[in-house]
């Protein structure tokens, strides 16, 4: 079987690093797997760009950002079919098609390179059936159309609020197309069932991890591969940007500020992405901070040097790094929000 996977990366993001898992478990069960993408991060001949239209996009892309309808005019997603990856697969499997407001997928193509290929949409998050946002938070409006958008600035943020027309436009092309839809959690599979893409078959199927690197490992050798001080209780947090409110990393620093200075004392901070340097100057707590980490082996020695994992997450589908965490036998601690509970299961794999 040859695959084609259409994402926004290869490997940045909790999505690109689900799918690219997948790019992965398919070659190791012998399967022809390829990608294109928007942001390649690793150089290999089964991983391309996606096509684009650099100079067209440019032009129109002041209209349709004007407008709040994104990507319509990313005209090289219809030139897709002319690429060797799209003519040799025999199966589709589209990922994260959005991307701020610059993005690289036009949605109004996937009718035509459904119709030649059959094709599995894997959901990453709400955008696919809304009017514009990733996460619809308490909104329902996507059930019925959208329009009179209660928050324009939910990523990814439009100017202007035409998004019942994108509800319609995505509507449209879903009516024309060939589609499986696969969500990750149980949560994002009840909300599909209930968005205009009921008329396809929807399927719960979690993301995979690799055991045989995620595992547990033995906590004071992995403290001091980090050069963690001994008799340190160890909070983990990783967030791309500590400041990206759906992730809560405001909740963080008020819950770690709010601890006692004696247990403070006691304890040490260790973050993935950015913020370990705020957390330290705003929280009074020292902070290893290991960047933007992207070697399994490194990240699965972190989280095995943790005591505690914390993602106060505001709205998620099935975070990656509640999977890494759970594999390497952290506890964890967050919300009771989206896919959440289908891994942190209170007094068993966290509270």
């Amino acid at each position: 079987m040859k695959v084609l996977h259409i994402n926004q990366s290869d490997l940045s993001g909790g999505a690109a690093i689900a799918g690219y898992r997948l790019h992965q478990g398919l070659l190791g069960q012998g399967a022809d797997s390829r990608l294109l993408v928007w942001r390649p991060k690793t150089i290999s001949d089964r991983v391309d760009y996606a096509a684009r239209l650099a100079i067209l996009d440019k032009l129109t892309a002041p209209i349709t950002q004007q407008l709040g309808l994104y990507y319509i005019n990313k005209l090289g997603t219809f030139t897709i079919p002319k690429h060797s990856f799209y003519k040799n697969a025999d199966v589709l499997n589209f990922h994260v098609l959005h991307g701020g407001s610059r993005g690289y997928f036009n949605y109004l193509a996937i009718p035509s390179l459904t119709k030649r290929k059959p094709a599995v949409f894997t959901f990453h998050d709400m955008w696919s059936f809304t009017g514009h946002c990733a996460y619809s938070y308490d909104c329902d409006r996507w059930k019925r159309g959208c329009g009179k958008c209660p928050d324009l600035n939910i990523y990814p943020a439009v100017p202007k609020d035409n998004t019942h027309i994108e509800w319609k436009l995505k509507n449209w092309a879903y009516s024309h197309s060939n589609l499986t839809i696969v969500t990750p959690s149980r949560w994002l599979c009840e909300q599909a069932k209930q968005s205009m893409l009921n008329r396809f078959g929807i399927h719960h199927i979690p993301n995979g991890i690799n055991t045989e690197v995620y595992q547990p490992l033995e906590s004071q050798q992995c403290k001091s591969v980090l050069n963690i001080p001994t008799g340190k209780t160890v909070l983990m947090f990783a967030a791309t940007n500590l400041a990206e409110k759906r992730k809560g990393g405001d909740l963080l620093l008020k819950a770690l500020q709010s601890l006692p200075q004696s247990i403070k004392a006691e304890t040490i901070v260790l973050t993935f992405g950015s913020g370990g340097e705020t957390i330290a100057e705003t929280v009074g707590i020292p902070a290893f901070n290991l960047g933007y980490a992207s070697n399994d082996h490194f990240k699965a020695i972190a989280y095995s040097a943790a005591d505690l994992f914390l993602f106060p997450t505001r709205a998620d589908n099935l975070p990656v790094v509640l999977q890494e965490s759970m594999a390497c036998g952290t506890p964890m601690v967050s919300f009771n929000i989206g896919g959440v509970p289908d891994l942190v299961r209170p007094g068993i794999t966290g509270y």
